[in-house]
């Protein structure tokens, strides 16, 4: 059964779940590895919302691991799975891929120009590549290997001696026909079509052949055309002679199923037997799983007929993408993990989905929050530096900054990333620019190297390269806006003078954010050092308005790059003729 909800309090969800599952991997496998499970269908890109299906176990294994217990991550590959298909926006894919729906992932070819033999080791490979860099350790099972070898072939032979007892509980969850309504003609069903079903509690999953000779919890691919289009319809339990058509080309052919490796168990029968098979204690499942018929409902019935039990685990919720609604991997372009390193270190990745419990759902932002995460972030390391967070966000950056095997790699100077992508957005490519302006920022200790900033230099360049518009980028104008600069009132003049004459004094990050922001309050009356506290409400509205001059007389419009790092890109002498010196 699953495991309860935590309370809405900040807790380490973490900890909690290592404790039930230390407890109950002693209770049903004493002395053995505690075996936690991941599934992920390289069906097409494996997004960010799969990753939870990852990181959950990952989090709590690696916890199991640090106390110095023996633990197994398993990710199953369900590369054996049917091409249910063609994914949308995937590049060198078209239409022609349909001809290969409804064979197994493993035969059909991958998209035009990959060095990989097939479509679910290309989608495999992403994955693999950013769990490595997230310090994601896993014992990876291929289920093409499993079936193909016959590894799988006691089970098999259990399931279909069990057929009946597997059919009865499955019966319990399946839409009775209305009275007088005709009988459907038998057709394969395409999974993407089903989770809205699955979750309406209708089984209108393909759960194995039910026609005249009976219902059968295994699918053949068929031995002509390899797609599972068949139906079995004939089977000897004391010889194990099986007979299937094939609807798709008419094939037919009978074999026998103790030799037999070309077929696999429907998913509502294949996903309870690898529990049992494997041995497994703990496996979160979507929060689509918690309706009556859902797989994982169903699993923990029929589990029990392979001698195994259901594992604890949560019901995890969706994850978002800032401006996107629910991923779903039925389309297109939704964010993978690679999509989102690219952009952000592993650090900052691992700590999203350790910071929330498995039930609380969260968004990942592409967008301009991500400056705030990172924001965030920052301040919560710097917290956890001088003593003053909470245990349990304590916990959950010690999670993200490394594993039991170790800290993942870091940057050794990490400045603000808003800092760094509004540099790389100014410098346009150019590192000797940038370089210059990040050495600045702190006078009394400069950068000595672009390599001291990196990787999160070249993460925030990455942002700035593929999710900023082109109009919000950011161009200094080549002269001054003369035509501005006559029309000033004597105030604006004078804001213009009293930030040129601190330029010198101030040319640092920390001096310029107290320059731009003392001028206003000292055109007031008051101290430069003046707090918002002790500051009348017009101050604020006098400092957008002298911020909106600068900008405009800067880049020519009402905003852009944080001011003080705008002025150090820029570099005091071109400053200085820009604002009309």
């Amino acid at each position: 059964m699953p495991i309860v909800a935590q309370s809405t309090e900040t807790t380490d969800w973490v900890s909690r779940f290592a404790d039930e599952v230390i407890e109950e991997s002693e209770r049903r496998a004493p002395g053995k590895p505690v075996v936690v499970a991941s599934g992920l269908s390289p069906s097409g890109p494996i997004h960010l919302g799969n990753l939870r299906e990852v990181m959950t176990p990952h989090l709590v294994a690696d916890e199991i691991r640090r106390r110095g217990h023996q633990v197994r991550h398993l990710i199953s590959w369900d590369d054996y799975d049917r091409y249910r298909k063609v994914p949308a926006g995937v590049p060198g894919v078209d239409e022609s891929w349909a001809e290969h729906i409804g064979k197994p992932l493993t035969s059909v070819p991958a998209p035009a120009g990959s060095e990989h033999p097939n479509w679910a080791e290309h989608f495999k490979a992403a994955m693999t590549a950013s769990l490595a860099e997230l310090g994601v350790e896993f014992d990876g099972i291929s289920q093409t290997a499993q079936y193909t070898s016959g590894v799988y072939r006691e089970q098999i032979l259990h399931a279909m001696k069990h057929r009946g007892d597997i059919d009865a509980i499955l019966a319990q969850y399946r839409t009775k026909p209305k009275a007088g309504a005709k009988k459907q003609q038998q057709k394969p069903v395409d999974e993407a079509e089903l989770e809205a079903a699955e979750g309406s509690g209708a089984a209108a999953e393909d759960d194995g052949s039910s026609g005249s000779a009976g219902y059968f919890p295994y699918k053949p691919y068929c031995g002509n055309c390899e797609k599972d289009l068949t139906t079995v319809t004939a089977y000897d339990d004391d010889s194990t002679e099986l007979t299937y058509t094939c609807t798709a080309c008419a094939f037919s052919e009978t074999v026998r199923l103790s030799e037999f490796n070309r077929g696999k168990l429907v998913w509502k029968v294949d996903w309870p037997m690898r529990w049992a098979y494997e041995g497994v204690i703990f496996e979160p499942s979507g929060v689509d799983h918690s309706s009556p018929g859902s797989s994982f409902q169903v699993g923990g019935q029929i589990v029990g007929i392979f001698d195994g039990r259901q594992p604890i685990g949560p019901m995890y919720a969706f994850v978002g993408i800032s401006g996107m609604a629910k991923m779903s991997s039925s389309k297109g372009g939704v964010p993978t993990p690679g999509d989102a390193l690219q952009i952000m270190e592993p650090q900052l990745l691992r700590w999203l989905y350790a910071r929330r419990r498995p039930n609380q759902s969260f968004k990942i932002a592409f967008d301009q929050e991500i400056q705030r995460l990172y924001d965030e972030w920052d301040k919560l390391a710097a917290k956890v530096a001088d003593g003053s967070a909470l245990p349990g966000d304590v916990a959950a950056y010690t999670r993200a900054v490394g594993t039991a095997a170790g800290e993942l790699p870091r940057t050794a100077r990490p400045l603000p990333y808003r800092t760094l992508a509004s540099v790389a957005d100014i410098t346009a490519g150019h590192q000797d620019q940038a370089l210059r302006i990040l050495s600045e920022l702190d006078p009394a200790n400069p950068l000595g190297s672009l390599d001291e900033a990196r990787p999160r230099y070249d993460k925030a360049e990455a942002w700035i390269n593929t999710h900023v518009p082109a109009e919000a980028r950011t161009i200094v104008r080549d002269e001054p806006d003369t035509d501005l600069l006559k029309s000033l009132d004597e105030a604006s003049r004078q804001s213009l003078r009293l930030l040129l004459d601190g330029l010198a004094e101030h040319w640092s990050l920390d001096g310029l954010t107290h320059l731009v922001y003392g001028v206003p309050k000292v055109q007031a009356g008051f101290s430069a050092d003046a707090t918002p506290k002790e500051l009348p409400p017009e101050i604020k509205t006098a400092q957008r308005t002298f911020f909106a001059l600068l900008y405009h007389l800067l880049v020519g419009r009402d905003t852009g790059p944080r001011l003080p790092t705008l002025l150090l890109a820029v570099g005091q002498e071109r400053v200085r003729t820009l604002l009309g010196a």
